[in-house]
């Protein structure tokens, strides 16, 4: 299965969220930005969170493309906002956008809010988030996490 993460600038939330998944055996995984630019390096708060959990944070920051949509089987957006902007550029893949929360946990979806500019505290609450919400699409995709 192929999973791709889009936000805004691809160094935060997506990011982030591509990390931990990229921990699991069976999906392959990647993650972009509506308004990215190629290179740019995970924001310092967001590697922080990360290395505090053990995880990689190793990325390079890409924009969203026809062939990554093409690749991806699912594709989960941080904020309705985003899962728009797709859908109005790429109208073909309605069938497998969908913003995170919603696809993990249709009766509570909710944004997952922007922490950049934030301090570390804002990092580490969307990282938890994020974990949360993975446990969720976890099971909706009958995969399993062996690390939980």
């Amino acid at each position: 299965m192929n999973i791709l993460f889009v936000c805004t600038g691809n160094t935060c939330r997506s990011p982030m969220a591509a990390a931990i998944w990229r921990e699991l055996e069976g999906v392959e995984i990647q993650s972009a930005g509506v308004y990215a630019i190629h290179g740019a390096d995970m924001s310092y708060h967001a590697k922080q969170a990360l290395a505090e959990k053990g995880v990689d944070a190793s990325h390079a920051s890409q924009p969203v493309t026809a062939d990554l949509l093409d690749w991806a089987d699912v594709v989960l957006t941080m904020t309705t906002s985003h899962k728009h902007a797709l859908l109005h550029a790429y109208p073909e893949n309605r069938d497998k956008v969908h913003t995170y929360s919603e696809f993990a946990d249709p009766e509570n979806a909710f944004e997952i809010a922007d922490p950049f500019g934030g301090n570390l505290q804002d990092y580490q609450f969307t990282l938890y988030q994020l974990e949360q919400l993975q446990q969720k699409a976890l099971h909706r995709l009958h995969l399993h996490n062996d690390k939980n």
